[in-house]
């Protein structure tokens, strides 16, 4: 749960800046693709966070 809230924030406040700087491409389709997946809850957020939650734990085994 704490995982998937600062993600949240911190996809919030990245899609926040790439807005405000006009930068719109593929780096920001993909934040605010995240931001959306860890904001709402539909059937493909528990996947996802999964996902992410491998990805966390495999980098902190590095």
């Amino acid at each position: 749960m704490a995982v998937s809230l600062s993600l949240v924030a911190l996809f919030g406040l990245v899609l926040f800046f790439l807005l405000r700087s006009r930068t719109l491409g593929p780096g920001a389709a993909f934040i605010a693709a995240g931001f959306g997946f860890f904001l709402a809850s539909t059937g493909a957020a528990k996947p996802i966070n999964q996902l992410t939650e491998s990805l966390i734990q495999a980098a902190s085994n590095l």
